[in-house]
Protein backbone atom coordinates (compact mmCIF):
# COMPACT_ATOMS: atom_id res chain seq x y z
CA UNK A 1 0.00 0.00 0.00
CA UNK A 2 1.13 4.03 -0.36
CA UNK A 3 2.19 6.00 2.31
CA UNK A 4 3.98 8.21 3.73
CA UNK A 5 7.48 8.54 6.11
CA UNK A 6 6.08 10.88 8.89
CA UNK A 7 9.15 9.76 11.74
CA UNK A 8 12.27 8.71 11.47
CA UNK A 9 14.15 7.05 14.78
CA UNK A 10 16.66 4.58 15.60
CA UNK A 11 16.44 2.66 12.55
CA UNK A 12 12.22 2.65 12.29
CA UNK A 13 10.42 4.84 9.82
CA UNK A 14 6.77 5.23 11.07
CA UNK A 15 4.35 5.30 7.78
CA UNK A 16 1.20 7.04 7.75
CA UNK A 17 -0.94 5.21 5.11
CA UNK A 18 -4.78 5.38 4.47
CA UNK A 19 -5.46 2.38 6.88
CA UNK A 20 -3.31 4.31 9.86
CA UNK A 21 0.48 4.66 10.71
CA UNK A 22 2.39 1.45 10.75
CA UNK A 23 6.01 1.44 12.40
CA UNK A 24 8.26 0.12 9.36
CA UNK A 25 11.82 -0.89 8.25
CA UNK A 26 13.25 -0.37 4.72
CA UNK A 27 14.27 -3.65 2.88
CA UNK A 28 17.91 -4.17 2.67
CA UNK A 29 18.55 -3.58 -1.20
CA UNK A 30 18.43 0.08 0.20
CA UNK A 31 21.68 0.20 2.39
CA UNK A 32 23.21 -1.57 -0.10
CA UNK A 33 22.32 0.72 -2.82
CA UNK A 34 23.53 3.50 -0.29
CA UNK A 35 20.10 4.88 -0.57
CA UNK A 36 18.68 6.48 3.29
CA UNK A 37 14.80 6.88 3.53
CA UNK A 38 14.17 9.98 4.80
CA UNK A 39 10.92 11.83 6.65
CA UNK A 40 8.37 12.95 3.20
CA UNK A 41 9.34 10.17 1.25
CA UNK A 42 5.98 8.55 -0.35
CA UNK A 43 7.03 4.55 -0.49
CA UNK A 44 5.19 1.62 -1.12
CA UNK A 45 4.56 -0.31 2.26
CA UNK A 46 4.23 -4.21 2.60
CA UNK A 47 2.55 -5.06 6.12
CA UNK A 48 3.87 -8.46 8.28
CA UNK A 49 1.84 -10.31 9.76
CA UNK A 50 2.54 -9.24 13.02
CA UNK A 51 1.63 -5.90 11.91
CA UNK A 52 5.15 -4.14 11.23
CA UNK A 53 5.62 -3.10 7.41
CA UNK A 54 8.54 -3.46 5.50
CA UNK A 55 9.13 -0.30 2.89
CA UNK A 56 10.01 -1.76 -0.35
CA UNK A 57 9.96 0.76 -2.96
CA UNK A 58 10.46 4.75 -2.44
CA UNK A 59 8.73 7.08 -5.23
CA UNK A 60 10.78 9.59 -7.39
CA UNK A 61 11.62 12.44 -5.58
CA UNK A 62 11.19 16.31 -5.75
CA UNK A 63 14.09 16.96 -3.70
CA UNK A 64 15.71 15.35 -0.90
CA UNK A 65 18.24 16.56 1.85
CA UNK A 66 20.92 14.74 4.29
CA UNK A 67 20.49 16.97 6.96
CA UNK A 68 18.28 17.24 7.89
CA UNK A 69 16.95 13.95 6.19
CA UNK A 70 13.67 14.76 4.56
CA UNK A 71 12.57 14.67 1.21
CA UNK A 72 9.74 16.54 -1.24
CA UNK A 73 9.52 19.62 0.28
CA UNK A 74 7.63 21.70 -1.25
CA UNK A 75 7.91 25.25 0.21
CA UNK A 76 10.58 26.70 2.78
CA UNK A 77 9.20 28.92 5.39
CA UNK A 78 11.49 31.36 6.10
CA UNK A 79 11.44 33.01 9.30
CA UNK A 80 13.63 35.85 10.38
CA UNK A 81 13.02 38.65 13.63
CA UNK A 82 12.26 42.45 12.81
CA UNK A 83 14.31 42.51 15.41
CA UNK A 84 16.79 40.81 18.33
CA UNK A 85 18.00 39.64 16.39
CA UNK A 86 18.66 42.53 13.69
CA UNK A 87 17.83 40.81 10.61
CA UNK A 88 20.77 39.56 8.29
CA UNK A 89 19.66 39.22 4.64
CA UNK A 90 22.87 38.03 2.87
CA UNK A 91 22.12 34.90 5.43
CA UNK A 92 18.61 35.11 4.71
CA UNK A 93 19.33 35.07 1.70
CA UNK A 94 20.88 31.86 1.33
CA UNK A 95 18.10 30.32 2.40
CA UNK A 96 16.14 31.71 -0.47
CA UNK A 97 18.94 30.52 -2.57
CA UNK A 98 18.74 26.70 -1.59
CA UNK A 99 14.97 27.16 -2.11
CA UNK A 100 15.70 27.87 -5.77
CA UNK A 101 18.34 25.42 -6.04
CA UNK A 102 15.67 22.90 -4.97
CA UNK A 103 12.43 23.54 -6.80
CA UNK A 104 10.88 25.09 -3.34
CA UNK A 105 8.73 28.27 -3.00
CA UNK A 106 10.15 30.35 -0.27
CA UNK A 107 7.32 32.12 2.04
CA UNK A 108 9.10 34.56 4.16
CA UNK A 109 7.93 35.14 7.41
CA UNK A 110 8.70 38.35 9.42
CA UNK A 111 8.52 37.52 13.04
CA UNK A 112 9.07 39.40 16.50
CA UNK A 113 7.07 42.56 14.45
CA UNK A 114 5.69 43.83 17.48
CA UNK A 115 9.40 44.88 18.19
CA UNK A 116 9.93 47.63 15.25
CA UNK A 117 7.77 50.45 14.33
CA UNK A 118 5.64 50.28 11.45
CA UNK A 119 8.22 52.50 8.89
CA UNK A 120 10.52 50.04 9.83
CA UNK A 121 8.51 47.48 8.86
CA UNK A 122 7.36 48.51 6.03
CA UNK A 123 10.99 48.94 4.88
CA UNK A 124 11.79 45.07 5.57
CA UNK A 125 8.66 44.10 3.89
CA UNK A 126 9.75 46.12 0.90
CA UNK A 127 13.06 44.40 0.10
CA UNK A 128 11.31 40.66 -0.98
CA UNK A 129 7.90 42.14 -1.35
CA UNK A 130 8.18 42.12 -5.15
CA UNK A 131 9.44 38.35 -5.35
CA UNK A 132 8.55 36.83 -2.57
CA UNK A 133 5.64 36.52 -0.34
CA UNK A 134 5.59 38.35 3.12
CA UNK A 135 3.98 37.60 6.08
CA UNK A 136 4.31 39.83 9.22
CA UNK A 137 3.81 37.46 12.11
CA UNK A 138 4.15 37.34 15.83
CA UNK A 139 4.72 33.93 18.09
CA UNK A 140 3.44 36.26 20.92
CA UNK A 141 0.39 37.02 20.01
CA UNK A 142 -0.81 34.78 17.00
CA UNK A 143 -0.65 37.26 14.15
CA UNK A 144 0.36 35.85 10.72
CA UNK A 145 -0.48 32.46 11.65
CA UNK A 146 -3.70 31.94 9.71
CA UNK A 147 -1.96 33.25 6.54
CA UNK A 148 0.73 30.66 6.87
CA UNK A 149 -1.65 27.73 6.87
CA UNK A 150 -3.64 29.32 4.10
CA UNK A 151 0.09 29.42 2.04
CA UNK A 152 0.77 25.63 2.85
CA UNK A 153 -2.16 24.32 2.26
CA UNK A 154 -1.86 20.90 0.33
CA UNK A 155 1.86 20.76 0.55
CA UNK A 156 4.74 19.79 2.49
CA UNK A 157 6.68 22.67 4.48
CA UNK A 158 9.72 23.49 6.05
CA UNK A 159 11.18 26.11 8.44
CA UNK A 160 14.30 27.90 7.56
CA UNK A 161 16.04 30.84 8.62
CA UNK A 162 18.96 31.89 11.61
CA UNK A 163 18.73 30.50 14.93
CA UNK A 164 17.08 32.74 17.52
CA UNK A 165 14.30 34.04 14.94
CA UNK A 166 11.32 31.90 17.31
CA UNK A 167 10.64 29.57 14.51
CA UNK A 168 9.92 27.18 17.29
CA UNK A 169 7.65 29.29 19.08
CA UNK A 170 6.04 29.64 15.35
CA UNK A 171 5.93 26.16 14.65
CA UNK A 172 4.08 25.46 18.17
CA UNK A 173 1.30 27.61 17.02
CA UNK A 174 1.09 25.76 13.91
CA UNK A 175 1.19 22.09 14.95
CA UNK A 176 0.84 22.36 19.11
CA UNK A 177 1.49 18.48 19.20
CA UNK A 178 5.01 19.20 18.18
CA UNK A 179 5.43 20.76 21.59
CA UNK A 180 8.18 21.70 20.13
CA UNK A 181 11.01 23.13 23.21
CA UNK A 182 11.55 26.85 22.52
CA UNK A 183 15.03 28.21 23.46
CA UNK A 184 15.93 31.61 25.03
CA UNK A 185 18.08 34.30 23.15
CA UNK A 186 21.66 35.05 24.06
CA UNK A 187 22.17 38.61 26.14
CA UNK A 188 25.39 38.65 24.38
CA UNK A 189 24.52 37.14 21.05
CA UNK A 190 21.05 37.36 20.24
CA UNK A 191 21.26 34.30 18.81
CA UNK A 192 19.39 31.24 19.71
CA UNK A 193 20.06 27.59 20.99
CA UNK A 194 19.07 25.23 19.03
CA UNK A 195 16.32 23.10 20.53
CA UNK A 196 14.91 20.13 18.39
CA UNK A 197 16.02 17.02 17.88
CA UNK A 198 14.54 14.58 15.24
CA UNK A 199 12.50 14.89 12.46
CA UNK A 200 8.80 14.28 12.05
CA UNK A 201 6.30 15.78 10.01
CA UNK A 202 3.15 16.99 11.16
CA UNK A 203 -0.89 17.35 9.19
CA UNK A 204 -2.08 20.85 9.78
CA UNK A 205 -5.11 22.62 9.23
CA UNK A 206 -6.20 22.86 5.67
CA UNK A 207 -4.45 19.91 4.70
CA UNK A 208 -0.88 21.27 4.50
CA UNK A 209 2.15 19.03 6.29
CA UNK A 210 4.75 20.45 8.17
CA UNK A 211 8.55 19.54 8.85
CA UNK A 212 9.44 19.72 12.84
CA UNK A 213 13.47 19.51 12.00
CA UNK A 214 16.29 21.02 13.54
CA UNK A 215 18.23 21.66 10.50
CA UNK A 216 18.36 24.49 8.14
CA UNK A 217 19.13 27.13 10.75
CA UNK A 218 23.05 28.22 8.98
CA UNK A 219 25.12 27.82 6.22
CA UNK A 220 29.23 26.93 6.72
CA UNK A 221 28.98 27.00 2.56
CA UNK A 222 27.38 28.76 0.14
CA UNK A 223 26.77 25.80 -2.42
CA UNK A 224 26.42 27.66 -5.33
CA UNK A 225 28.96 28.53 -8.90
CA UNK A 226 29.69 32.70 -10.03
CA UNK A 227 27.85 31.44 -13.30
CA UNK A 228 24.62 30.56 -11.72
CA UNK A 229 24.07 32.91 -8.92
CA UNK A 230 22.40 35.68 -11.07
CA UNK A 231 19.88 32.95 -11.30
CA UNK A 232 18.83 32.09 -7.75
CA UNK A 233 17.82 35.78 -7.36
CA UNK A 234 14.09 35.87 -9.83
CA UNK A 235 14.55 40.14 -9.94
CA UNK A 236 17.88 40.10 -11.31
CA UNK A 237 17.25 36.43 -13.45
CA UNK A 238 14.72 38.26 -15.24
CA UNK A 239 17.17 40.78 -17.16
CA UNK A 240 19.10 37.48 -18.12
CA UNK A 241 20.64 38.09 -21.72
CA UNK A 242 19.71 41.73 -21.84
CA UNK A 243 23.32 42.84 -20.80
CA UNK A 244 25.92 44.22 -23.16
CA UNK A 245 28.08 41.37 -22.41
CA UNK A 246 26.90 37.41 -21.94
CA UNK A 247 29.23 37.00 -18.92
CA UNK A 248 28.09 40.10 -17.18
CA UNK A 249 28.35 39.54 -13.22
CA UNK A 250 26.22 42.77 -12.82
CA UNK A 251 29.01 44.58 -10.83
CA UNK A 252 30.53 47.63 -13.00
CA UNK A 253 29.91 46.60 -16.48
CA UNK A 254 29.12 48.70 -19.25
CA UNK A 255 25.79 48.01 -20.60
CA UNK A 256 24.61 46.14 -17.70
CA UNK A 257 20.91 46.16 -17.31
CA UNK A 258 21.12 44.86 -13.96
CA UNK A 259 22.62 47.58 -12.67
CA UNK A 260 20.24 49.84 -14.40
CA UNK A 261 17.74 48.26 -12.54
CA UNK A 262 19.18 48.86 -9.48
CA UNK A 263 19.60 52.45 -9.89
CA UNK A 264 16.23 52.89 -11.15
CA UNK A 265 14.75 51.14 -8.01
CA UNK A 266 13.56 48.08 -9.71
CA UNK A 267 15.85 45.74 -7.68
CA UNK A 268 16.04 46.64 -4.13
CA UNK A 269 19.84 47.67 -3.38
CA UNK A 270 19.72 45.12 -0.03
CA UNK A 271 18.58 42.71 -2.75
CA UNK A 272 21.35 43.44 -5.27
CA UNK A 273 24.27 43.73 -2.04
CA UNK A 274 23.75 40.89 -1.03
CA UNK A 275 23.91 39.35 -4.38
CA UNK A 276 27.64 40.84 -4.16
CA UNK A 277 28.25 39.69 -0.88
CA UNK A 278 27.51 35.80 -1.63
CA UNK A 279 29.11 36.18 -5.23
CA UNK A 280 32.81 37.46 -3.05
CA UNK A 281 31.93 34.20 -1.35
CA UNK A 282 31.97 32.14 -3.67
CA UNK A 283 34.79 33.36 -5.38
CA UNK A 284 37.32 33.57 -2.13
CA UNK A 285 35.54 29.78 -1.56
CA UNK A 286 37.33 29.01 -4.99
CA UNK A 287 40.41 30.22 -4.18
CA UNK A 288 41.15 27.40 -1.37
Amino acid sequence: MKGLIIKGIGGFYYVKTAEGVYQAKGRGIFKKDGITLAVGDNVDLEVLPDGDGVINTIEERKNHFIRPPIANVDCFIVVFAAAKPKPNFTVIDKFLIMAEQNDIDPILCINKCDLVSEEDLKEIQSIYASVYPVITASGKTGMGIDQLLRRIEGRKAAFAGPSGVGKSTITNLIIPEANMETGTVSQKTDRGRHTTRHVEIFEVLGGGFVFDTPGFTSFDILEAEEDDLADYYPEIAAYKGQCRFDDCRHKSEPGCKVLEAVNEGRIHKVRYESYLMNLEEIKKRKKY
